[in-house]
């Protein structure tokens, strides 16, 4: 059974290798050190019949955006000034399990961990920096829109996240 749960010192670190060296640094040397800190927050998949080896992994962060710079669509709905939202910062599958849907199953993860922020604290919606074309074809599949003038950013809005909690 897969489950998702905080990165700790039980999770195999050292073995991951998603085939991004700078994600599998943050992994193995920083990802366990900011959650103490409270920079931020990442979560592994892990099979329970395995559960030191991590399937894949995402961190999220928290973050202010301004107004001005939401899509068009999003921008007249706030006021201008900063708003909270919510970054993911990192999403990486190993490579023994790429195409899989494991990359589905994490974002799904991060937007219902992103709803219960915006319940709690509030949220406009999650952003995220894609690294490449692959990266934002895969996460416009979800639903990212790009962010005005930054090419590489997208945002799934408040709206979107809630539609797809209530679609599974």
């Amino acid at each position: 059974m897969l489950r998702v749960e905080p990165v700790s010192s039980t999770h195999d670190r050292t073995g991951f290798d998603c085939g991004n060296p700078s994600l599998n640094t943050f992994l193995k040397t920083t990802a366990r050190q900011h959650g103490e800190k409270g920079v931020s927050r990442t979560f592994v998949l892990v099979d329970s019949d395995a559960p030191s080896m991590i399937i894949g992994f995402f961190t999220l962060t928290l973050c202010e955006v301004e107004a001005e710079s939401l899509p068009a669509a999003q921008e007249t709905r706030y006021p201008q000034h900063r708003l909270p939202a919510v970054r993911l910062v990192r999403l990486g599958v190993a490579n023994f399990h790429k195409k899989k849907g494991y990359g589905g199953m994490l974002v799904a993860e991060a937007v219902s961990r992103t709803l219960i922020v915006a319940a709690q604290a509030g949220s406009v919606g999650l952003f995220v920096d894609a690294k490449d074309g692959d990266a934002i074809a895969f996460y416009q599949h979800f639903g990212f829109v790009h962010i005005p003038g930054r090419p590489n950013q997208l945002f799934l809005p408040l709206k979107t996240l809630r539609a797809s909690q209530s679609s599974t």
